[in-house]
């Protein structure tokens, strides 16, 4: 409606001085117009009134003979003008009639003083003071803001009545009606294309000033919808991560500055990751509208503010005093999304209906020196939630998950790590020795805090475990080897660091199709490394997943063989690819004992008929022992240290034997 009203303006804009009028538009003017014209006349009839009694001092200068009449003439005339138009103003007549009769009564006081002058006996003086009749037709044109029409009257009527007047009452020569008379038709017609001109710049001044108005709101709602998206989920059209940032600030604030206590709820999809692969994305994106909608039902009916976390993922912010206000709210989100029964027929626990886990967070029960960690704590109680067969609500306790300030910065480091470009892969290159190439590359994950700092693989590998953050984070690392293949052919294969909580995951297999058909990757050029033996032999889920893996075409490798990790007994039950030795074996390899112990668990390796890669060499005279007994497959800061997928890609690239070939000899 307001781009169509724009055009309209534009158009009328546009035309000539001469081209018809919109009536549309010429109305809203005429309304507005007499609103200022209501506004003009209450200054203008004082100032008019004004100025014609002080023009009685020209009277008495002039026509002083007729001064009595003259003042008193003007008084009255002057004071009726003033009340009687004022006191219709303040009644809020119709602008149209005080218009007209503003005009007329310049009309009459201009025929009241000619009329005196006609009895004054000083007719020379008279003469000259006819000249002055033009102020009349100035009043009328500049001091009023009457329309064109009106102004045209009362100029001419003015002018009428200059020349009939003087051709009966006076008796003046030629000349005289050449020179005043030609006064007052030039001022007549100066006057009134005046008036035409202001009137014409009048309505352009509203056009223009429509226009702006139109614009200045396009520009505000504008302005407003950017806004709204930049804060608002696009599928649910609840609020984003960014708005629910600066909420958590302004409840963190009133909870520090006036103990306004709060709770933070986090609600996760249960395997909704399984519903987007046997359902489609279509049907996964309605599943996640349909949850959001009935979790604002919940939210308003609590007084909560809620939002989309990410993914499946939602939050609720609300204010509470206790913290079974809190475990109140979330039971009411848990069960009327499962009273949904919205069908999930892909899950592979009891249950076929989606369903959400839910971890809530009180600010009270936490020693919290920032706001993150409420949500920390409150996604530590969802991994909890997630690890009791689901579909339930836990709270954060102390008591249950400790103080580990270290650990919680770490959770809250791998919490938006994707989302914030903070994880990376590096790759450190495994060289056949023999051919003097690269053979593989192993991927390696780093993580970077906020502020930069590098955290070791050693302190959040085994968090991200425990919290489950390994699974989104394995998806990642696996997505980002694939698509390194895919850019080159001269890296044959890339390992995956896998551990058993992935590979417990019932959708795994299917995630890692779907990502080597996305990147257009053959099966046998990813290796997905297991780090846990032990899980292996006792976790019947975990084997067959690595049977699945197989099937796909997947290569899979045992990783620290030999430690204890990784039980003997899994080289007959599960036939790997590859067998990668732990570092431990060739850095001790510098003592006869240790020579002996490296020699017995490759010729183990060797007989078992799986490929065999030892890892951790560091010098040359290990490089010359391993191929000494026989391993052509090696990998360590002897050769590369981890370096960055570019950097791996130009290596591969160059084939560069003879610097191998010289660290070998």
């Amino acid at each position: 409606m307001q781009a169509d009203f724009a055009k309209l303006l534009d158009a009328e804009i546009a035309k000539s001085w001469y081209d018809r009028r919109f009536s549309i538009l010429k109305k809203l003017y005429d309304a507005q117009q007499r609103q200022v014209q209501r506004q003009d006349a209450r200054l203008a009839i004082w100032f008019v009134g004004a100025l014609y009694i002080l023009f009685s001092i020209t009277d008495a200068l002039l026509i002083g003979d007729v001064i009595f009449y003259a003042v008193l003439s003007r008084l009255a005339i002057g004071a009726v003008y003033i009340l009687c138009i004022g006191l219709q103003i303040r009644r809020n007549v119709d602008a149209a009639l005080v218009e007209l009769q503003c005009a007329l009564g310049v009309v009459v006081g201009y025929a009241s003083w000619l009329l005196l002058t006609v009895f004054s006996a000083h007719s020379a003086n008279v003469s000259y003071y006819l000249a002055y009749g033009t102020v009349f037709m100035m009043v009328s044109n500049l001091f009023f803001n009457f329309r064109f029409r009106v102004a045209l009257l009362a100029s001419g009527l003015i002018t009428v009545i200059f020349f009939v007047s003087t051709l009966l009452f006076f008796q003046f020569p030629f000349q005289y009606y050449v020179a005043i008379g030609s006064l007052y038709v030039l001022s007549f017609v100066l006057t009134i294309f005046i008036n035409w001109k202001l009137n014409l710049e009048r309505y352009r001044v509203f056009l223009n000033s429509m226009r702006a108005e139109i614009r200045q709101k396009q520009a505000t709602e504008r302005g407003e919808e950017l806004l709204k998206l930049s804060t608002t989920d696009a599928l649910t059209g609840l609020l984003n991560r960014r708005a629910i940032d600066q909420l958590l600030s302004e409840f963190w604030g009133a909870w520090k500055e006036r103990s306004a206590a709060f709770g933070v709820i986090l609600i996760d999809i249960d395997y909704f990751k399984m519903f987007n692969d046997y359902y489609g994305h279509q049907k996964g994106d309605a599943c996640l509208v349909a949850v959001a909608r009935v979790m604002e039902e919940v939210a308003a009916r609590h007084g909560c503010r809620i939002g989309r976390f990410g993914g499946e993922e939602f939050i609720i912010l609300l204010l509470s005093e206790t913290e079974a206000q809190i475990a109140a709210v979330a039971e009411d989100v848990r069960g009327s999304i499962q009273v949904l029964k919205i069908p999930h027929e892909a899950r592979l626990d009891h249950l076929a209906t989606v369903t959400v886990s839910i971890g809530a967070a009180f600010c009270r029960g936490i020693a919290a020196d920032k706001p993150e960690r409420i949500v920390t704590g409150a996604d530590r109680a969802l991994y909890l939630a997630k690890d009791s067969n689901r579909n339930c609500v836990k709270l954060f306790d102390e008591r249950l998950f400790g103080t580990n300030s270290t650990q919680d910065s770490v959770i809250e480091a791998m919490r938006s790590a994707i989302e914030q470009d903070r994880v990376s892969l590096v790759y450190q290159p495994i060289w056949d020795v023999a051919a003097g190439r690269i053979r593989a590359a192993e991927a390696l994950m780093r993580l970077s805090a906020a502020d930069g700092t590098a955290i070791s693989p050693a302190l959040f590998i085994p968090v991200a475990e425990r919290t489950g953050a390994i699974v989104d984070l394995g998806i990642w690392a696996c997505r980002q080897a694939c698509r390194q293949l895919s850019l080159t052919e001269a890296i044959p294969t890339i390992s995956v660091n896998v551990s058993a909580v992935q590979l417990r995951r019932p959708n795994f297999v299917e995630t890692v199709g779907a990502i080597l058909r996305e990147a257009k990757v053959a099966p046998h050029r990813l290796a997905i490394e297991i780090t846990e033996g032990l899980e292996i032999e006792t976790d019947s889920a975990v084997a067959e997943t690595i049977a699945a893996l197989k099937r796909l075409g997947v290569q899979i490798w045992l990783d620290d063989f030999g430690t204890g990790f990784a039980g003997l007994s899994c080289l007959s039950r599960i036939s790997f690819d590859t067998v990668k030795v732990d570092r431990l074996f060739v850095q001790a390899s510098d003592t006869p004992r240790g020579a002996k112990m490296l020699k017995d668990i490759i010729t183990l390796v060797q007989n078992s008929g799986q490929n065999i890669v030892v890892e951790g060499v560091e010098t040359g005279e290990q490089v010359a022992l391993l191929k000494q007994y026989g391993v052509g497959l090696l990998q360590g800061f002897y050769f590369n240290r981890p370096m960055s997928a570019d950097a791996l890609g130009l290596l591969a690239a160059r084939g560069d034997r003879l610097a191998l070939g010289a660290a070998v000899a």
